[in-house]
């Protein structure tokens, strides 16, 4: 395995658009690190630029420590799952499991002896005969995290590889991804769009916007302590409310956010923070409350309540907000500031 570092790395495309501005991401040998942001904000071209499918406008990138920037993607070593599975259709399960070491004349008796071992560990033994028309959606990504595998290559590059997947059968492989990286050690760079998933998956969490990373960390230091509006706006279902403060203070920013989960608002009695219900959405465990603070409009105040009986759409309800689970940001340019 191997470790990947982006030194300083910009892409800008001819007619002007520019989709990565001077990234810097450091990836450990054997670490499970997840791209995770909205749809356009580069995190796919980034995985693209470390696999060598896109050349950087600026900047350098190594693998292993060694200097890729110019080294085709042939040379680099990696192996990439795309979205698509992108499997050979007229080849059977078993076939498309070797063909990456069969065009690389891989010795035969090596090539049964992988094929055979990562049909084992990802119970496709059953599978081998049959063709990818033949398969489920569950069952092709197995076989296209498996063509990956039995190359042995220095890391793993993945695109949104679950994004076709129902959402019962995306949580069962997200738990056979974290069971294969226990057990391979394996360098692993993710993409995804899904904030859940990222969580979930990751050992740590790019989150980037417009091309730029805004914050990387473990993904419970992302939920905790987010470096700003969009990382705290983005990460956590549902998101965190932001609502105008008055900081005091000497060092005080002149205007501020004050923001605060949903799960970590809770109803009062009275003499709290005063609102409207506006929506009750039952989720089975609990229930998401749309509150109004006031009649001026704007994004609605989400709080999470747990219990059968919620407050009837109309009611006037009053919150508590506990000083310890505030986060503070500038409203300026939204950076956290306690």
């Amino acid at each position: 395995m191997a470790a990947v570092r982006i030194e300083d790395v910009a892409k800008t495309y001819p007619n002007g658009h520019t989709a990565i501005r001077h990234a810097d991401l450091d990836i450990g040998d054997g670490e499970f690190l997840v791209l995770v942001g909205p749809s356009g904000c580069g995190k796919s071209t980034l995985l693209r630029l470390i696999a060598g499918l896109e050349t950087p406008t600026s900047g350098r990138v190594f693998i292993g420590g060694h200097d890729v920037t110019a080294v085709p993607p042939q040379g680099r070593d990696l192996a990439m799952v795309f979205q698509s599975y992108a499997l050979y259709p007229h080849m059977t399960v078993r076939d498309n499991l070797a063909y990456g070491l069969k065009v690389r004349r891989t010795d035969r008796a090596v090539v049964t002896e992988r094929v055979a071992s990562v049909a084992a560990a990802l119970d496709l033994e059953e599978l081998l005969d049959r063709r990818p028309a033949q398969l489920s959606g569950g069952q092709r990504q197995r076989v296209a995290l498996g063509r990956a595998i039995v190359r042995q290559p220095r890391a793993f590059l993945l695109d949104e590889p679950l994004s076709n997947l129902d959402p019962a059968l995306r949580a069962l492989a997200r738990a056979e991804l974290r069971r294969l990286h226990r057990r391979l050690g394996v360098t692993v760079v993710y993409v995804t769009h899904d904030q859940e998933e990222a969580m979930t998956l990751g050992g740590r969490v790019a989150v980037m916007r417009d091309g730029v990373i805004e914050q990387v960390a473990p993904p419970l230091e992302v939920y905790a302590r987010p470096v700003n509006t969009f990382v705290a706006r983005f990460i956590g279902a549902p998101p965190m409310n932001l609502i105008p403060a008055t900081l005091v203070g000497a060092e005080a920013p002149s205007g501020a956010l004050a923001g605060i989960r949903p799960q970590d608002v809770t109803l009062c009695d009275g003499g709290g923070l005063q609102a409207i219900v506006e929506l009750v959405e039952p989720r089975g465990y609990d229930h998401l409350l749309h509150l109004r603070l006031d009649a001026s409009g704007g994004d609605p105040f989400l709080v999470v309540v747990a219990g059968s009986t919620p407050p009837a759409i109309g009611a006037a309800v009053f919150l508590s907000l506990p000083p310890e689970r505030l986060h503070l940001f500038e409203g300026r340019d939204g950076a956290r500031v306690v």
